[in-house]
């Protein structure tokens, strides 16, 4: 669906070269919710003008849906963006129009007929939850409804592909739960493929199917949101984890008490059906041990649960191991914290 081959690019005002986005390859498969995640700076803002072709790389090529955004140009360019819409961050509403006229404004420009225009912007005002709100001002919104009337614009020429840029940046924690179900229910229903440009975790954790991570300009690590959430590779996504989950070892339970204990601490992994089995309490019959719980936690995420759980116990090495096998077998990823 979309595909970027070693995409980069660089400004250069001739006195100094900044590099952008640096030989970045992704692929995005139709009907997906594609989260990409990073700080102020990271690159990802220009990484999303690049997919919609406000920007054109410095090298490399975007493929949208076969066709290469990043080549084309005049009515090519003008007729793909047709099919490539965008949710801003601070809205970007016609303050002079109604709702109803905000909505229908990409239509007109397109050159839909009135009578088609009218049917297809009362389709998205019910769609977005809108209904009674058709003839409000901008200024009469709340934020929430201002992004609602933002979605549905994007939405009113049928688009392949809707880009969030931080489009929940600027709202509330409840209203930003909100659009993101909005987002969420449009995307089961159409199969839209979404890219969602992000600097919260929550956001991705609630949504997205498959995540990267972006740090100056690169790529530093992707993969599907579990994955990341469990088992995150990089500091900063170990970071941006902390987030929402504070899974952080040093947040999990207290150094000094582990260094105190004698035997060996054990961080277990959960997720799926695993998260559901009674693990200690068939590790203590099984071993005639006492497993001491230190810390755990469990979240949600749109592919579904994930824990961890650490926990203390003195055991022979041989113990330990089986212990570990018997794990991994369970499909739990148990790590050895501190070997006792």
């Amino acid at each position: 669906m979309i595909e970027l081959r070693n995409i980069s690019k660089v400004f250069d005002n001739g006195k100094a070269a900044l590099t952008a986005v640096d030989n970045v390859s992704l692929t995005v498969e139709q009907g997906e919710i594609y989260g990409i995640i990073g700080y102020s700076g990271a690159g990802k803002s220009t990484l999303i003008r690049l997919l919609n072709g406000l920007e054109k790389p410095t090298a490399g090529s975007v493929t949208i849906n076969g066709q290469t955004i990043s080549s084309a140009k005049g009515e090519a360019l003008r007729q793909a963006r047709l099919k490539i819409s965008m949710v801003f961050q601070h809205f970007n509403l016609l303050w002079s129009r109604t709702v109803s006229e905000n909505i229908a404004f990409s239509m007109q420009i397109a050159g839909v007929p009135k009578t088609q225009i009218k049917r297809r912007v009362a389709e998205l005002i019910e769609l977005v939850g809108l209904k009674g709100r058709e003839n409000a001002w901008p200024s009469q919104l709340s934020g929430g409804q201002k992004q609602r009337v933002g979605i549905a614009r994007a939405l009113a020429n049928n688009p392949d592909v809707l880009l969030c840029d931080e489009a929940t940046s600027a709202l509330d924690p409840q209203t930003t739960d909100q659009i993101l179900d909005l987002l969420s229910d449009i995307n089961r229903r159409f199969r839209l493929t979404i890219v969602l440009i992000t600097h919260e975790m929550h956001v991705v954790r609630k949504i997205c199917d498959r995540v990267a991570v972006m740090e100056n300009g690169k790529v530093v690590e992707e993969g599907d949101v579990l994955s990341l959430f469990t088992h995150p590779q990089q500091p900063i996504t170990r970071q941006f984890v902390r987030q929402v989950s504070q899974y952080a070892e040093e947040e999990a339970f207290n150094p000094d008490l582990a260094r105190e204990l004698p035997g060996t601490v054990i961080r277990l992994t959960f997720t799926g059906q695993s998260t559901h089995r009674p693990v200690v309490g068939e590790l203590t019959l099984r071993y005639g041990l006492p497993f001491n719980i230190l810390h755990g936690k469990m979240t949600q995420t749109a592919h579904g649960l994930f824990g961890q759980l650490w926990v203390h116990v003195t055991a022979t090495e041989e113990q330990l191991n089986n212990i570990l096998a018997d794990l991994q077998h369970s499909d739990i990823d148990g790590e050895v914290i501190k070997h006792g």
